[in-house]
């Protein structure tokens, strides 16, 4: 389980936050630590970031250090990478994952890899922060998480936080990183006042920083029958499916795997021996996704402990931007309940 707020061993005062509050939190509290630290983005600076992922850092820092970018994420994004390699320690934000396409040569061969290429003479200590997501009809150039994507391209770290409390410590993790980390954050989550939360991603936060460390899973509800690995958004339609599924005797165990790369296979091979069956939800397309690879994982280590397996993902077409068409392909509640069930 995560340290609850409480923790002695944070410090300071907890406070409720939001998702995006607590990611800002963490981010200027690195920037006052360090003048090499600086944010880059479109609508990162006197917007605050569409998604509230910048809200109230222009204020306390110049645009020096809160810059806004034109709209070519191939040269912002080259740019942080030559930041980084000079010792500096940017965060580069994508609108939207789905952007990636238009820079992909210098996330998937520069940031990633001029560590190796370089035979290890720079690091590129840099954030790629992303929003990622559907559930608010923006069609399928706006919509998608791309998980799988992000996870198969060797040289990156990759986070998905669920939680506030997750938020700032995989934050603080990520800017200190001697290497690159893409930190995706799911839109629905950040709690912000045009797009309202579900219950959950609020929560009580430390003053004082503290560290999530990336490669971690977390159990955030114990359970005996079933096993239901998820990440982002779905953690939380998963919890809520526990609870339904709790009045009818079934005690579902829920992990947020939080992070793809390193990724944590002891937590879920550690459950998965306890509960025999397995449930995979993620809100990323079904084929070669992140589903597949924690089945695989499981099935290549303890194949004797995995009597039933049940896959829960966004089928492989495009996001639609109909509203009843895009709740339909995207994991319901319903449809965790209706999978724990087939493999009860």
């Amino acid at each position: 389980m995560s340290k609850p707020a409480s923790d002695p061993g944070t410090g300071g005062v907890d406070r409720e936050l939001t998702m995006s509050r607590a990611m800002v939190d963490a981010i200027a509290s690195e920037m006052r630590a360090d003048d090499e630290v600086f944010y880059m983005g479109e609508d990162v600076q006197d917007y605050g970031g569409i998604f509230d992922s910048t809200e109230g850092l222009l204020e306390e820092f110049d645009r020096d250090r809160v810059m806004d970018v034109p709209i070519s994420e191939t040269a912002y994004v080259g740019a942080a990478v030559g930041a980084a390699q000079a010792g500096m320690r940017p965060i580069a934000e994508i609108m939207f994952a789905d952007f990636v396409g238009v820079c992909l040569d210098q996330v998937y061969n520069q940031m990633a890899k001029n560590t190796y290429m370089s035979g290890s003479a720079v690091n590129v200590p840099m954030v790629l922060t992303t929003a990622v997501g559907g559930e608010y009809n923006d069609a399928a150039q706006h919509s998608q998480t791309l998980y799988g994507l992000f996870s198969h391209l060797p040289g990156m770290q990759v986070v998905v936080p669920s939680t506030a409390y997750d938020a700032k410590g995989l934050m603080h993790a990520a800017v200190r990183s001697d290497d690159p980390v893409v930190y995706m954050f799911h839109k629905r989550l950040m709690g912000i006042g045009w797009m309202p939360a579900p219950e959950g991603p609020k929560t009580p936060v430390p003053e004082d920083d503290y560290t999530v460390p990336i490669g971690e899973a977390d159990v955030k509800r114990e359970g005996g029958d079933v096993t239901v690995a998820t990440l982002g958004l779905h953690v939380h339609r998963a919890l809520d499916a526990a609870d339904q599924l709790a009045d009818d005797g079934v005690d579902v165990e829920v992990i947020d795997l939080r992070s793809l790369v390193p990724f944590d296979t002891e937590t879920v091979l550690d459950s998965v021996e306890k509960t025999g069956r397995l449930v995979v939800v993620d809100e990323d397309y079904q084929s070669f996704g992140v589903t597949g690879e924690v089945v695989a994982r499981v099935a290549e280590r303890s194949p004797d402990a995995l009597e039933a397996v049940e896959r829960v993902a966004i089928p492989d077409v495009p996001i639609p931007y109909s509203r009843p068409l895009e709740t339909e392909v995207n994991p319901q509640v319903e449809d965790i309940v209706a999978a724990v069930e087939s493999v009860e």
